[in-house]
């Protein structure tokens, strides 16, 4: 292992890259630590002492690396830029325009990247005017209930101003992330959220040390270990089917005669059923404090929690059932199997056609039955643990290790195969 890590080194190539990395992490984490001027910096420091136990927000805040409760540059983090590119992912299975695009390679995937910067830009505005005017009320009681105004002087030029700061602050991490995914290591968006994930473990592991004690921490830390052989387990797992290229004859030259195969992951959604699910039961919160019914707020504030039993199981019945709706979003077995009959292959066996698209979407059914009870498993058990021991220091630890191992071992596979190209031991075996 040590041995590995000194061969990065060696390679001014991929220092560089290591280095420029770590760099653009640095610059994001001194974004999400500069308040927007504006806003009173000792009330923040009053809503992160009284927010620890966060509701549904919490989510977002974890995935803004704690910069959303002190309403910094970089406040709203990666979310929109998440947000749009799967509504443009969505968009693309029934707007023809934008699956023309889709189909056209790298000219329409260039398209389709100027569409989600557009779009990114235009939630990052919605969002920090929402999120201005939610602060300005104490929260709305989206963050454990809190009611501090950070936004004392709540007037059209202030707010304004701290919305355009918002929003230029989610346009620089877009470029930071795009930086990284061009020049550095890994996908630039998985590396940000890794990083804002990680940063926080040590924070919330002493949460629950503080809370709950030495057994139930100890508990905890076991079940950590088991969940991470299970997700290295599960995310290394696939299905590999055979698709053979028949031979052409073009003047003098053969083509094709080839075989390759596709690689079908067990868990070929990565985190975004959590992040479906997690939107989904944030609307209830919202609504909560729009509609002027008290039974239902009282309901929404004592279940709709994260450390709420409720709350658990139906944020893993959601994640299981967006693993399906979003696999199929992302591999339609029709959009696969007419690539496969233009480009002259086909699956031994298997007749081109309608066929072959039956035989890819039963495949896909079998994997992604085990990927998403392990998704929706191992996001809730944590959680399940902490509702029956009342901890709420915590209460997304599920989510923050599907990240944090499976964007490392990303990671660690594109740093292997680069280590492997200059004749170097890589770290996977």
């Amino acid at each position: 292992m040590l041995s590995s890590l000194k061969n990065i080194f060696k390679v001014p190539d991929l220092r560089n890259k290591v280095l420029f990395t770590l760099l653009v992490i640095g610059i994001y984490q001194i974004g999400t630590n500069v308040i927007v001027p504006g806003v009173d910096f000792h009330r923040v420091l009053q809503l992160e002492t009284q927010a620890k136990q966060a509701g549904i927000l919490g989510f977002l805040n974890l995935f803004s690396g704690g910069g959303l409760t002190k309403m910094a540059v970089f406040g709203l983090g990666i979310m929109p830029y998440i947000t749009s590119s799967i509504i443009i992912q969505l968009l693309a299975t029934v707007i023809p325009k934008l699956e023309e695009w889709r189909d056209q390679g790298a000219v329409g995937q260039k398209k389709l990247t100027q569409t989600t910067r557009y779009l990114t830009v235009g939630l990052a505005l919605m969002q920090s005017t929402g999120i201005a005017y939610l602060f300005h009320s104490g929260g709305g009681g989206l963050l454990g209930g809190t009611q501090i105004d950070l936004i004392p002087d709540f007037t059209v030029p202030r707010v304004a101003f701290i919305v355009l700061t918002m929003t230029a602050g989610t346009a620089f991490v877009m470029w930071l992330g795009e930086l990284i995914t061009q020049r550095g290591v890994g996908q630039g968006m998985s590396i940000i959220i890794f990083a804002n994930v990680v940063a926080g473990i040590p924070a919330g592991g002493g949460a629950i040390l503080a809370e709950g004690g030495d057994l139930k921490f100890g508990v905890i830390v076991a079940l950590t270990f088991v969940l991470i052989i299970a997700i290295v387990f599960m995310e290394m797992g696939q299905r590999r089917i055979p698709v053979t290229f028949a031979k052409r004859v073009v003047g003098r030259r053969i083509y094709g005669g080839s075989s390759t195969y596709i690689p079908l992951k067990v868990n070929q959604s990565g985190v975004i059923p959590i992040i479906f699910a997690s939107s989904l039961l944030y609307i209830p919160v919202l609504l909560s404090n729009v509609l002027p019914w008290e039974g239902f707020r009282l309901f929404v504030n004592n279940h709709i929690q994260p450390t709420s039993l409720l709350y658990v199981a139906g944020y893993g019945i959601l994640i299981f059932a967006f693993t399906f709706f979003y696999v199929y979003v992302a591999f339609d077995p029709h959009q696969q199997a007419d690539i496969i009959r233009k480009q002259g292959g086909y699956i031994p066996g298997i007749r081109p056609g309608p066929p072959t698209e039956r035989y890819l979407a039963r495949i896909l059914n079998r994997i992604t039955v085990p990927g998403g009870l392990y998704l929706a498993v191992v996001a809730v058990l944590p959680s399940v643990l902490m509702a029956l021991w009342n901890l709420q220091g915590y209460p997304f630890y599920g989510t923050t290790l599907l990240i944090a191992v499976g964007v490392s071992l990303e990671t660690m596979r594109q740093i292997d195969s680069q280590l492997m190209m200059r004749n170097y031991e890589g770290f996977l075996k």
